[in-house]
């Protein structure tokens, strides 16, 4: 029998019993859409994870106090060797990959304008905003001279800035006082929104890290953080090994000794972030996809049953002259009609539910052609698996045996 007319009975056998096939299909549709959902979900979060490790900036090290030991003994993060503005000044002058550093100075308090608001405040060098790559909405950024003379003068953020002076006014050129200290705003930040863990990088005030450091932190001469900006991507493990070498030489401290900071790097924070992505990827994938297994046992169940309804038929079949591998033929494509229907509409379910999750929760989410193409295949496979044995047992049956069926 030719495949087209074997693709004919195969669905009208279907037909007849609608509402049986749908709910055959059902597993097959929640799987098929469960996949492509959690995927998108997986990838959504990936891509946005990854958009906010790119806005931290170009080719980024970030040096932490942190916990370390000396002579066999665990010292508290940032207690027995801190970080120095003296050990700035030697990562400029002694390490050639890097192109440039800055000190963190962070304190908060109140903010008072024509309205008040609580926010955090960052004391940095000029070189800051070239290493997170920010930008400019108005005014401009403060000079090396202003960090020299301890300036008070500041660049503050979009929230900062709607909050104490209104969504539609510019700031640039007005006063505020942060703990009761006068500054003059000079630069307004373009807006960058949220980042990965939900805080909101436009809630922030920058100002010399002198100004920081002087009239906000007191006598502390401790370096909070430090960032740093390789000459290029391919410069970051250079410059790494130069700093970590440098620091050690400058706090005594052996190759053997874990050293009392923690230097990371932007590719670092990417890695680790890419493989937790991967992770949780394959874990929702692999939850949605028992749904698929289930849906074939459903398929393989509702193939026997039809096989014993459908007994007489074969046997009729067989008696006028089909063979044994047509019927095979015919049972087995309509399982695989079961499961490339199914498989359709739980394309549709999937993307459908992947732009609902967008529209009305907000989920970060990407639906990629790879995941549609692996669910639809896998529920063609199940198909296939689980309607072979139904499909086998139908064309063993013995013709003269099968029309005595009762």
């Amino acid at each position: 029998m030719k495949i087209y007319n074997l693709i004919i009975v195969a669905y009208r056998s279907l037909n007849k019993n609608k509402v049986r096939s749908l709910l055959t299909m059902l597993g097959i549709i929640i799987g098929v859409g469960s996949v492509i959902a959690m995927i998108a979900i997986g990838q959504g979060s990936r891509d946005a994870i990854e958009k906010q490790i790119a806005s931290m900036g170009t080719n980024v090290i970030m040096i932490s106090p942190g916990a370390g030991f000396r002579g066999g003994v665990a010292t508290a993060a940032g207690s027995a060797i801190s970080l120095k503005l003296e050990d700035v000044q030697a990562i400029r002058n002694n390490c050639s990959a890097v192109k440039y550093i800055t000190p963190v100075a962070r304190a908060s308090g109140q903010v008072i304008a024509i309205n008040n608001w609580n926010t955090q405040v960052n004391g940095v060098y000029n070189e800051y905003f070239d290493i997170r790559d920010l930008q400019l909405e108005s005014g401009s950024r403060y000079s090396d001279d202003d960090e020299k003379r301890a300036a008070k003068v500041c660049i503050i953020g979009k929230t900062v800035s709607d909050n104490l002076f209104g969504i539609d006014m510019d700031p640039v050129g007005q006063k505020i006082r942060i703990r009761s200290v006068p500054f003059t705003v000079i630069g307004l930040l373009k807006a960058k929104g949220q980042n990965s863990m939900g805080q909101d990088q436009d809630d922030i005030i920058y100002a010399p890290y002198s100004t920081i450091q002087k009239r906000m932190r007191g006598s502390s001469t401790d370096v909070q953080q430090i960032y740093i900006s390789a000459n290029s991507e391919a410069d970051i493990p250079v410059a790494q090994l130069q700093i970590d070498s440098l620091l050690r030489a400058r706090k005594n401290l052996s190759l053997t000794e874990d050293p009392p900071y923690m230097i990371r790097t932007q590719t670092d924070i990417a890695q680790t972030a890419n493989a937790t992505s991967s992770t949780m990827i394959t874990l929702l994938a692999s939850i949605a996809s028992i749904s698929l297994l289930v849906g074939g046992i459903g398929i393989m169940n509702i193939m026997l049953v039809s096989v014993t309804e459908r007994t007489k038929e074969i046997g009729l079949r067989m008696a006028i002259g089909a063979r044994g591998r047509d019927i095979l033929r015919q049972f087995l494509l309509e399982a695989m009609l079961l499961s490339i229907l199914g498989g359709l509409i739980g394309i549709a379910l999937g993307v459908g539910a992947s732009k609902a999750l967008v529209k009305f929760l907000g989920w970060p989410v990407s639906i990629t052609y790879y995941s549609v193409i692996l669910a639809f295949t896998f529920a063609t496979i199940i198909g296939v698996f689980f309607g072979w044995y139904p499909a086998r047992k139908a064309s063993n049956l013995i013709p003269m045996e099968a029309l005595r069926y009762e």
